[in-house]
């Protein structure tokens, strides 16, 4: 067979995807009516019904929460949070199901393959984790509590997406800022300069201008989105999963969550944030004394705030590593990144990118189909500016998940990145998603929906993404694309400065994530009356930099929804992702046998295997912590650099 892709409508999105998204839920109606008909069916059959209709419920989900979050018209927003509600409702009636569920687990294992006995285990686990065995009163509350967190859950996304904030300062106010910024933000007839928390401001913003007041008050207005109806929110959000878990039979909500991931138990994840940020206190108290002692230099004050790392960071690994970002962003134009990554990516996993023209929801987003040895893989798009209504951070999207000669695996890149020269940042974090992306097209052959793409443990996910970032690093990839508005190509010395310099800010940044990890495990577990208060004592404890008086960051957390008590999994698949790379040659980021062999037996299996199995195929033994460490012992010592000729 000859899968198609999907075919996006030109006009009229509400209509389309009413219908596209009414005929899905419709069909796994049908499918699940026709299972519970009394027909005796035997394993394979039960299995591949169950699988058509996870089909039809994943591309239902697939398209409403992608629009919700991307759409540039309102209405069709909207539309597409109403039926994200009908889609969850669906699938939480069917998850509840006591006929269902006897009907599964009244199947044979005799004469399955690794992957179907797979597949049935988790579909049993499923309804487990749902409440199916539970007693009638049980089971309605556990629908009630489903369907109120859905709504929750949108509530607490359109806040943070609509609550773009601004100040209006002097133009004396953006000194520092590169030149292509002050270009882009001329003053208005009364003289001032607004500058607003969409990432294209706020981070250069933080990072260059000199007037600290003026970062202070942009932080203050960045950290303090979404509020305050997002509080209430999380306070409701927070007691309903408690209340979910505990119907369940679990203590908390994290040991509900983790039962599931690499890392099993809530427990467990308390000590690996303890053991993370021990293995990072040297390296992040190195970084923080380094900070400390550089602003002194221009204030006495014995501490440094949120509003203050990101500057002082940039002025060290200006005077102290001879790196100047402002100096480097002009080797990365948007759209050479963009066509680089495209090359680099393409080179290194075998792929090629072809361009098509075909109907999208905003003019800003392109498309390519996605071919390897001359046969098509999947579908792509790429949204990668901001705009009204948009979603506000980085994320990959399914639309389509792929099924073996049944459905092209699609999927989108949404991100917000400026229109011109681009932080060097900003590229690590497009390889970054990127390889979310790659997970999904590549691991998009699967016969089971419920393995398709990124479908592996959730403390897996990141994994894959974080070892890409490696390649945005490489003086001789960057130095493929990177080049400035005179043809001249980023030097390779320059590359290797700019390597020591994130050397230096490491320890800071993993202390960040410790924070960010302590938050989201610690606001579930405990859920306390102040969430401020917890945040500030959190940050204070493990990120090292104590928030900011007066903010809320709790607010536009935006992970306190979709990864809930588990942010450790950017750290957890940070350690994995630092041993994984280890496995190529840092010579020779290209050789074709290491690549192909990561694509073949980490990324093709999509979710197929435990992530631990795959790791294990891949390296040929157990994954392991000690690349990560050895990665942070290698961070220079600032002031020694500093005193360097």
């Amino acid at each position: 067979m000859n899968p198609q892709p999907l075919a996006l409508p030109s006009a009229d999105w509400s209509a389309w995807l009413a219908d596209y998204v009414g005929d899905r839920l419709q069909s796994a109606s049908d499918t699940l009516k026709q299972l519970k008909d009394g027909t005796s069916r035997d394993t394979a059959t039960v299995l591949r019904r169950w699988n058509d209709a996870d089909i039809a419920l994943r591309g239902a989900e697939s398209a409403a929460g992608l629009f919700v979050e991307v759409h540039p018209e309102s209405e069709v927003r909207t539309l597409a949070e109403e039926l994200v509600q009908q889609i969850d409702r669906s699938k939480t009636d069917r998850n509840l199901d006591r006929a269902l569920y006897d009907i599964v687990a009244a199947t044979d294992t005799e004469g399955l393959d690794d992957v179907a006995l797979r597949m049935r285990d988790h579909v049993l686990r499923d309804f487990r984790r749902s409440g199916v065995d539970r007693d009638e009163k049980t089971r309605t509350r556990l629908r009630e509590i489903s369907e109120r967190l859905t709504v929750l859950d949108q509530d607490f996304g359109r806040a943070i997406r609509d609550d773009v904030r601004s100040v209006r300062l002097a133009a004396e106010q953006l000194d520092g800022l590169p030149a292509d910024f002050l270009a882009a933000h001329p003053p208005a007839e009364d003289g001032l300069v607004m500058v607003t928390t969409d990432y294209p401001d706020y981070r250069p913003f933080r990072t260059y201008a000199r007037d600290a007041d003026a970062r202070r008050n942009l932080t203050i207005e960045f950290e303090s989105r979404g509020w305050p109806s997002n509080d209430t929110v999380l306070h409701e959000m927070f007691d309903l999963r408690d209340e979910k878990a505990r119907l369940l039979g679990y203590e908390s909500w994290p040991d509900f969550d983790a039962d599931v991931k690499m890392i099993g138990t809530g427990n467990a994840i308390a000590e690996f944030i303890e053991r993370i940020s021990t293995a990072a206190d040297a390296a992040g108290r190195r970084d923080l004394d380094a900070l400390l002692t550089r602003r002194r230099e221009d204030d006495p004050a014995d501490t440094i705030d949120r509003s203050e790392t990101g500057y002082y960071m940039e002025l060290i690994r200006r005077e102290q590593f001879d790196v100047d970002a402002r100096e480097v962003r002009r080797y990365f134009d948007f759209t050479r990144v963009r066509a680089g990554l495209l090359e680099v990516t393409g080179r290194l996993f075998g792929l090629e990118y072809r361009p098509v023209d075909v109907p999208r929801w905003h003019e800003d987003v392109t498309a390519y189909d996605v071919y390897a040895d001359g046969e098509r893989r999947g579908r792509i798009y790429l949204d990668l500016h901001p705009r009204a209504g948009k979603y506000k951070h980085a994320a990959q999207f399914d639309l389509v998940g792929g099924i073996t000669d049944r459905l092209l695996p699609e999927g989108v890149l949404v991100c917000n990145f400026p229109r011109g020269l681009m932080e060097h940042q900003d590229v690590v974090t497009l390889f970054h998603e990127f390889g979310h992306l790659i997970h999904h097209v590549l691991g998009g052959r699967q016969e089971w929906a419920r393995f398709s793409g990124v479908a592996t443990e959730w403390d897996f996910v990141e994994a894959p993404s974080q070892m890409l970032e490696e390649w945005a690093w490489d003086a001789a990839i960057l130095g493929t694309f990177a080049i400035d508005e005179n043809g001249t190509r980023i030097p390779a010395d320059l590359v290797e400065r700019m390597r020591a310099a994130k050397d230096f800010g490491k320890g800071i940044t993993i202390k960040t994530q410790v924070g960010y990890a302590a938050v989201s495990y610690l606001l579930h577990r405990d859920r306390p009356a102040d969430h401020t208060a917890a945040v500030m004592q959190a940050m204070e404890r493990y990120g090292m930099i104590p928030g900011l008086p007066g903010t809320h960051f709790q607010a536009s957390f935006g992970h306190l929804a979709g990864y809930t008590s588990a942010y450790y999994t950017y750290l957890w698949s940070l350690v994995i992702a630092k041993d994984l790379f280890s496995a190529f040659d840092a010579d020779d980021l290209f050789d074709p046998a290491v690549a192909h062999r990561y694509r073949d037996r980490i990324l093709a299996p999509g979710g197929s295997r435990d992530a631990a199995d795959l790791v294990a195929d891949f390296l040929g033994r157990p994954s392991g912590f000690d690349a990560f460490t050895a990665s942070l012992d290698t961070a220079p010592v600032a002031n020694a650099a500093r005193s360097a000729p």
